[in-house]
C-alpha cells in the first residue's frame, strides 16, 4: 500500500444532472484578496484528490456514540485504524468504477491510503480539464503564496458521481489568517503584564507536579496557511517562561515539510503553550505547506490521520472557514473523518473563532449571524475565549468579546448537548437575539473556553506581547487534556477520545463558569453589534466554562 501525503480541500456541491453529467460547484467565489495572474500551462502537473464513497458511515456514527459515552459498556473500546478500515472502506464496485474512469483518461499515476477511502493522482491541466468538463485551471495570487484552481464549475458524468464524494483541490482557496495582534492596554506597576504559563498554572489550578509523566501519552498541533514554528523560539520561550515546572524544549516530531521563512506568529503559539499547559509530554507538529500549488495542507492533514497507525491522542487546530462558504457534501464528509479519529480514541479541538457570532451581510435582505466550520461540526470539541475580569490580576473570567460561537445551519442539534443548549434558550429567552439571525436547532458551540486574551509569544526570537484569539485558548485546553489522559493511562484506562458527550455529562462539574459579557456580531440597527452574551450554565459564547484542572481531573478519572 502506498502512502498518500498531501491533499488539496474542495468546495463541491451538487446541482443538476444534464446529459448525463453531474455538475458541481454552479457559483464559483474566487475571494477579492486572491488575484489571478493567467490561465495554467496545458501541460503543467497538477494533483487532484478523489474522495470516494465510503460504506457503513451510519455505523461508524453509532460506534462513536457508544465509544464516547461514559453510561455505555462500549464506552473507551477504541478501534484500531485497521478495524476503522475494513468498517467505512469504499466497495469494490466503487473502487472499480472511479479507477476505470480515471485510467480511461490515461491517469495511472495515483497514490492510496489504508482506509482507501482516497486518491490522490497527478495528471496535466489539459488531462484534468478533459476528465472534469467544464474545470478551467488559473494561477491566483496573495502576498508571496501562488496557487492553482478552477473559476468555473464543473462536472462529472451521472455513472461516476454516485461513487465520489468530491474531487478535491478545484476550487477551495485558503482563507485569510486571524490577526491575533490586541492593542496595548495601560500597564499598572507591581501586576501581571499578560498571560503567561505561569499566569495560566496559577488560574487553572495546576501544581509544578502536574506534567507529564508516562511514556505513551503525546499530543500534537497542526499548521497550515503558510504557518512554521521555529525550534529556537520554543527553546527560548521555555527558557523564559517554564523555569518554575518541568517542561520539554523541543518538538518530538514534525510530519510534514517546515518551511524555510519566519515563524509564523500563530504556529509559535500553538507550539508553546499546548508544551506549558501539557508540560513534559510528547509533542508533534504536523506542518502542510502543500507540496504542489493545487494542494490545499487542511485535507491533506485530515487524511494523513487515516493513514498513520500511531498518532497522538490530543490533536489541537487553530483553522477554519464560513459555513456558507463550503459545501454540504464537503463538510458531511469531513465530519466522517472526524468520526474515524474519534472512535480510534483521538480528541479532535478547534478553536471557535475570532469573529464572535460572525455576520453575514444581505444587502437589503436582514443579515444573520455566519457560524464557522469545523467548529460548528458536533464531532469535535470546540474551544471559545475569556479574559480577565481586570486585565492586570489574575481574577474571575469574563467574556472575549471575540470569542466565535452561535448554532450551525447545516449540522443538527447533537442529543449529548440537546438538554443544556434548550436550557440556555429557556433562561435568556428575553434578551435573544431575533430568531431570525440563528437556527436554533443547529449544533451549538463552543463546549468549553479558556483564556485568549493578552498572551506573550516568542516568535523569530522576539518575545511579543498582547497576542490573542482562540488560537490561544485551544492549546491551552488541549495541553490540560493531554495531562488527563497521561493520568487515565496510568491506571490502564483508556484515553478520553471524543470528550463531548462526557463533558456535557458533567453539566460544567469541574469547570468555571463564565456568567459576563457577550460577544460580537453584525453592526446593524437590529442588534447592534451584540451576539450572544453568556449565562449561567452553558452558552453559546464560553461553553460550559473554563477548565479548574485538578476537579476536571479528578471528574475524567472516575471509570
Amino acid at each position: 500500500m502506498k502512502t498518500l501525503l498531501a491533499f488539496s480541500i474542495p468546495l463541491l456541491l451538487i446541482s443538476l444532472v444534464w446529459s448525463g453529467y453531474l455538475e458541481y460547484d454552479q457559483d464559483v467565489l474566487i475571494p477579492q484578496d486572491w488575484t489571478r495572474v493567467g490561465r495554467v500551462d496545458p501541460t503543467e502537473e497538477l494533483e487532484l484528490t478523489f474522495a470516494l464513497k465510503q460504506q457503513n458511515v451510519h455505523l461508524l456514527e453509532e460506534k462513536l456514540k457508544l465509544v464516547s459515552d461514559p453510561d455505555s459498556a462500549q464506552y473507551g473500546k477504541h478501534l484500531t485504524l485497521e478495524e476503522v478500515a475494513s468498517l467505512v472502506h469504499p466497495s469494490e464496485l466503487t473502487q472499480k468504477v472511479v479507477r476505470h474512469w480515471l485510467h480511461s483518461h490515461g491517469i495511472t499515476n495515483c497514490l492510496t491510503i489504508r482506509t482507501q477511502d482516497f486518491l490522490q493522482c497527478k495528471m496535466t491541466a489539459e488531462v484534468a480539464e478533459m476528465l472534469l468538463p467544464g474545470s478551467r485551471f488559473h494561477r491566483y495570487v496573495r502576498d508571496s503564496h501562488s496557487i492553482v484552481r478552477s473559476s468555473a464549475p464543473y462536472s462529472v458524468h451521472d455513472d461516476v458521481h454516485q461513487h465520489l464524494d468530491f474531487v478535491g483541490g478545484l476550487h477551495r482557496l485558503p482563507p485569510k489568517g486571524q490577526d491575533l495582534s490586541k492593542k496595548p492596554q495601560q500597564h499598572k506597576a507591581g501586576l501581571h503584564l499578560g498571560v503567561t504559563p505561569a499566569v495560566l498554572r496559577t488560574r487553572y489550578n495546576l501544581t509544578a507536579a502536574d506534567v507529564g509523566s508516562t511514556q505513551n501519552n503525546s499530543q500534537a498541533v497542526a499548521q497550515f496557511l503558510e504557518q512554521y514554528y521555529h525550534p529556537a523560539d520554543l527553546a527560548e520561550f521555555m527558557n523564559m517562561f517554564g523555569r518554575t515546572f518541568q517542561h520539554l524544549s523541543q518538538v518530538d516530531r514534525v510530519v510534514g515539510t517546515q518551511g524555510a521563512g519566519k515563524a509564523g506568529l500563530e504556529a509559535s503559539l500553538d507550539v508553546e503553550y499546548i508544551m506549558s499547559t501539557g508540560a513534559n509530554i510528547s509533542t508533534w507538529v504536523f506542518t502542510n505547506p502543500g507540496r504542489h500549488e493545487s494542494q490545499e495542507p487542511f485535507l491533506q492533514w485530515m487524511v494523513l490521520l487515516s493513514n498513520m497507525s500511531d498518532l497522538p491522542w490530543v490533536h489541537t487546530i487553530s483553522y477554519g472557514d464560513d459555513e456558507d462558504s463550503l459545501s454540504t457534501a464537503y463538510m458531511m464528509r469531513i465530519n466522517t473523518e472526524f468520526m474515524k479519529a474519534g472512535v480510534r480514541g483521538i480528541s479532535l479541538l478547534f478553536a471557535s473563532g475570532d469573529s464572535g457570532a460572525g455576520c453575514k451581510h444581505m444587502g437589503k435582505q436582514q443579515n444573520s449571524f455566519r457560524p464557522s466550520f469545523p467548529a460548528s461540526s458536533p464531532y469535535v470539541t470546540t474551544v471559545g475565549g475569556t479574559s480577565f475580569k481586570n486585565p492586570f490580576k489574575v481574577t474571575y473570567e469574563v467574556t472575549d468579546y471575540i470569542s466565535g460561537g452561535g448554532f450551525s445551519n447545516v449540522f443538527g442539534m447533537p442529543d449529548y448537548q440537546a438538554s443544556a443548549v434548550k436550557g440556555y434558550l429557556k433562561t435568556v429567552e428575553a434578551t435573544l437575539p431575533p430568531p431570525s439571525y440563528f437556527n436554533t436547532s443547529g449544533r451549538a458551540y463552543p463546549d468549553m473556553a479558556a483564556l485568549s486574551d493578552n498572551y506573550w509569544v516568542v516568535s523569530n526570537r522576539v518575545p511579543i506581547p498582547w497576542v490573542s484569539g482562540t488560537s490561544a485558548s485551544t492549546p491551552v485546553v488541549g495541553g490540560m487534556l493531554s495531562l488527563i489522559n497521561g493520568q487515565r493511562l496510568l491506571k490502564g484506562l483508556p484515553t478520553l477520545g471524543f470528550l463531548n458527550p462526557r463533558l456535557y455529562k458533567l453539566k460544567g462539574q469541574a469547570l468555571f463558569d463564565v456568567t459576563e459579557g457577550c460577544h460580537l456580531s453584525c453592526l446593524d440597527e437590529q442588534v447592534q453589534g451584540k451576539g450572544f452574551c453568556a449565562a449561567p450554565s452553558w452558552d453559546p459564547v464560553t461553553g460550559w466554562g473554563t477548565p479548574n484542572y485538578p476537579a476536571l481531573l479528578a471528574a475524567l478519572l472516575a471509570e
